[in-house]
């Protein structure tokens, strides 16, 4: 059975692999896909299931899926991120987002829901994080948290009213680890590592990524050039996942697939625990002396 740990202060005991939700909707996965690969990884010990309202379909495939399942795991989804439209992080707006969620996840209740990557203005002003304060108190949510980078997430982890932080965390994005880590751990927020694997980037080689969301970890993993990288592709992740969920107050990491027996793979991959220590200074070490300050966080 896959490790499991304690949620930050949520009292949850969430298994540190968890499941991502955008690829099976943005890369529109067929549905009996879906119900392959989620059900065999609760199957084999999954209780963390991620997603948002902005991930094409997501939400439905989900639910149609797993909520005969709903006692398995944990339902965490997403609101507030419009994909190039005009941004409306009104209550209502948020509120309605939240309520569509549940439809489509064919629930009555999840157990979390994130602001998407609001900024810190947004933020500040304090309208949205009482929205998701009314969303607790209606019922629709157990917790409430922030899923960001940079100045943001650290203003969400020092505010004192989220449950909960989704962040960036990995071999090529390392900036949360002294930015915004110590203080969640301090805090006992419960912390979600986002893009643990960073994408695998270092598999396209010499050519750069088709896909432009990976085109920046592959350009960063150039100038790293880790000696793991040079590993088989299964080997070299397994390091990168070890990595991210070696990192003091990391409670689970997300990880999207769409292709059935992928997250039991993952699964398996974490079967010698974290890194050794030599190992993990060795990725801190090389990224202190070669990470501009521009690679901040990648929402």
């Amino acid at each position: 059975m896959i490790e499991r740990r304690k949620f930050g202060k949520t009292g949850l005991e969430v298994s540190v692999l968890g499941f991502g939700g955008a690829e099976i909707g943005y890369e529109g996965a067929p549905q009996s896909d879906v119900e392959a690969l989620l059900n065999e990884a609760l199957d084999a010990g999954l209780n963390v299931i991620d997603t948002a309202e902005c991930y094409p379909d997501s939400e439905e495939k989900i639910g149609r899926a797993v909520s005969h399942r709903r006692k398995d795991y944990y339902l965490f989804t997403k609101c507030g991120h419009f994909d190039g439209r005009t941004p409306d992080w009104s209550r209502s707006s948020l509120l309605a987002s939240i309520e569509r969620s549940l439809k489509r996840l064919r629930t009555d209740y999840v157990d979390l829901v994130q602001l998407h990557s609001c900024g810190l203005e947004v933020l500040q002003a304090g309208e949205v994080i009482e929205a998701l304060e009314e969303a607790r108190q209606r019922g629709y949510t157990r917790f409430i948290g922030y899923s960001g980078d940079g100045q943001a997430a650290l203003y969400a982890v020092e505010c004192g009213r989220f449950d909960t932080l989704q962040i960036s965390i990995n071999v090529a994005d390392q900036e949360a680890l002294d930015l915004v880590l110590p203080k969640a751990h301090e805090r006992q927020i419960g912390v979600i590592a986002k893009r643990p694997v960073a994408n695998a980037a270092w598999r396209y080689g010499d050519q750069p990524p088709a896909e432009p969301y990976h085109t920046i970890y592959w350009e960063r993993l150039r100038k790293l050039d880790y000696p793991f990288t040079k590993l088989p592709l299964g080997e070299a992740v397994a390091v990168a996942l070890r990595f991210t969920l070696s990192q003091p107050g990391v409670h689970t990491a997300i990880v999207g697939t769409k292709k059935p027996g992928r997250w039991v793979e993952n699964a398996r991959a974490l079967a010698d625990g974290p890194l050794p220590p030599e190992m993990i200074e060795a990725i801190r070490q090389r990224w202190r002396e070669v990470a501009g300050p521009d690679w901040v966080g990648q929402t």
